[in-house]
């Protein structure tokens, strides 16, 4: 059995050749550099040409909607079957007795009521002509009523003819004391006035007029 000798050193001839090599690719590269002045255009020599590159499409329109209106969609729902025939419920009748009218012999008339003429005036009550805080005063108040201190409020009621003429006086409200009653009537019926109170029609007609007078002492 034998050993490969593995230390075995490179033939002078190939590292000549190696050398030569090297030299001859440094002159051409020089040589080049010499005649163009700058790097040779690889893309060139490859056959390449410089393809111009195209401008990008103008945008498009943009689209307008539709101005159509669509058309809905009719939806059918199906047909409702309705039982038309009615139920026959059972129920109890009781009859109602009619009285029998009276019958009307023939050739009667009936009158109808003559209506009431609306009046074409409201009446009006007596009112008095004159002042009623004249009809009584300071000066009636005798001195023996003063005397005795005699007061008090006498209510009355008057009645009035067509001619506004007071023909009769009623105490309603008695003061506690007739001498002052009594002089409420007399004194009142002299010296009172009246408009007569006025019918339905604006005539003249009979009234009545109600007040009161309140005795004091005078000051």
């Amino acid at each position: 059995m034998s050993f490969v000798d593995q230390s075995r050193r490179p033939s002078p001839a190939s590292m000549a050749a190696v050398i030569g090599v090297h030299a001859a690719i440094g002159a051409a590269l020089v040589a080049g550099l010499t005649v163009s002045g700058a790097m040779p255009e690889i893309v060139n020599k490859i056959g390449a040409t410089n393809i111009p590159i195209p401008p990008p499409p103008p945008p498009a329109d943009p689209v307008e909607p539709s101005t159509s209106e669509s058309t809905p969609t009719i939806v059918q729902a199906p047909p409702t079957q309705i039982d038309i025939n009615p139920i026959d419920t059972p129920f109890d009748t009781t009859p109602i007795p009619v009285p029998n009218l009276p019958t009307v012999p023939s050739g009667t008339t009936f009158e109808l009521p003559t209506p009431t003429p609306q009046p074409s005036f409201d009446p009006v009550s007596a009112k008095p002509r004159n002042d009623p805080a004249r009809w009584l005063t300071d000066n009636d108040y005798r001195p023996s009523w003063a005397r005795r201190e005699l007061t008090g409020t006498a209510r009355f009621r008057l009645e009035i003819a067509a001619t506004g003429k007071v023909t009769s006086c009623t105490v309603t409200g008695s003061t506690g004391h007739s001498e002052l009653d009594t002089a409420t009537c007399a004194l009142v019926t002299k010296r009172a006035r009246f408009e007569p109170a006025r019918g339905s029609n604006g005539e003249p007609v009979a009234g009545t007029f109600s007040s009161a007078v309140k005795w004091e002492l005078p000051n």
